[in-house]
């Protein structure tokens, strides 16, 4: 009786294997493998070392000059208790230019790493458009098509542009729920290909006719960028803001198994570098004395869109509705670069926060209040 139990259980275990491989749900073994066997219930920011990855490497570093009230103002007690309780792992604090406040917690410290989760949406953007100043890519409004010819053949997918993939206006037929493991999202991060994932997906509207975040609309730009250098992105990136941002540490983008960077998500750095693209944004794309990227190019990146309600940019949601106006770089459970212009500030947290909730045009509202928060202790 025994053995006829064990063998139906291995007959049931042996046909799920066969249909998840015949459907294309293969991509959820290592799903499971690296979530639940490592005692997590999904994605976190430690995931970066249990992928394949490319190096983002460093130049000469040039670490941040401390302010001189550096970690002498304590963070007010409601930030503090925030920040403990949404399992913060690094909160920092730039200020003219100048490392104001640092804290860590939960054994994470300056030197950590963890995933940016899809703060890389932004940072595909600025490479996109050192691309274009470049010449590598002829502008925005190039179309996908030109890269990627198939495209011509799909209905709306010819007059798709890397501007509507920049600016959330792809179209595409692409869900955004990181919950849902049969959907895109996961089969992208998890999974072997890329290309399979997102590759010549239908569209379900217009390109240009509606926003709406989606990861594979990063991803294909990707794709296009790729297809414009000679070099992998992470190299690429390397040389035009790793190198001549100074970074402290080399960084890794995880790729697919075919070598592919997952241009929406996963770069896995620092606090203290992240802050360093906040602060470019903040000196209008010059750094150190140098012209990193055009400074129209950046205004560009962080103008918003109609569409959007006014609420993102190209790879930056921004919130011009607030006392105290900012734009900043997110990803999964609160990563965040956070660029308060008029305060000449950037403030960095990264974490696992599950507990997010948002207004009324899809931003995080606990942004807001890390701004207010700030402001009002550091100004």
């Amino acid at each position: 009786m025994l053995q006829k139990i064990l063998k139906g259980i291995l007959i049931f275990f042996a046909v799920l294997i066969a249909l998840a491989y015949t459907f294309g749900y293969d991509y959820l073994f290592k799903g499971i493998r690296e979530t639940y066997l490592r005692g997590e219930t999904g994605s976190s920011i430690d995931d970066g070392a249990y992928f394949k990855s490319h190096t983002i490497a460093k130049g000469n570093s040039a670490p941040w000059v401390k302010d001189s009230l550096y970690n002498k103002k304590t963070l007010p007690k409601s930030l503090v208790e925030d920040l403990k309780q949404s399992k913060t792992a690094s909160f920092l604090i730039i200020k003219n230019g100048k490392l104001v406040h640092e804290e860590y917690w939960d054994g994470y410290n300056q030197n950590s790493h963890t995933n940016s989760f899809s703060m890389a949406k932004g940072i595909t953007v600025m490479l996109v458009g050192k691309a274009i100043e470049q010449k590598k890519i002829k502008s925005f409004d190039e179309k996908f098509s030109n890269f990627f010819q198939k495209y011509n053949n799909i209905k709306f997918g010819k007059s798709l542009t890397l501007a509507n993939l920049a600016e959330m206006e792809a179209g595409l037929n692409w869900k955004e729920d990181y919950n849902n493991p049969f959907l895109p999202n996961a089969k992208a991060y998890y999974g072997k290909s890329l290309e399979e994932a997102v590759f010549l997906r239908d569209f379900k509207n217009q390109p240009g006719t509606q926003f709406e975040y989606q990861s594979g609309a990063t991803q294909l730009l990707g794709f296009a960028l790729r297809k414009s250098i000679d070099k992998t992105v992470a190299q690429y990136a390397s040389e035009n803001l790793w190198q001549p941002l100074g970074m402290e540490h080399n960084a890794t983008w995880n790729t697919d198994d075919f070598g592919m960077e997952k241009t929406f998500c996963c770069i896995n750095s620092n606090a203290r570098d992240f802050a360093k693209l906040g602060q470019l944004f903040l000196n209008d794309g010059e750094f150190g004395g140098k012209q990193i990227l055009n400074s129209d190019f950046i205004e560009k990146m962080r103008t918003p869109t109609k569409l959007s309600g006014e609420a993102y940019g190209s790879g930056l949601w921004i919130n011009n509705d607030a006392v105290v106006k900012h734009y900043y770089f997110r990803g999964l459970y609160g990563q965040y670069i956070i660029v308060i212009p008029e305060k000449q500030m950037v403030i960095v947290r990264t974490g696992m926060d599950k507990r997010e909730t948002f207004d009324e045009k899809g931003r995080p509202v606990q942004v807001e209040f890390y701004v207010n928060e700030v402001v009002k202790n550091f100004d």
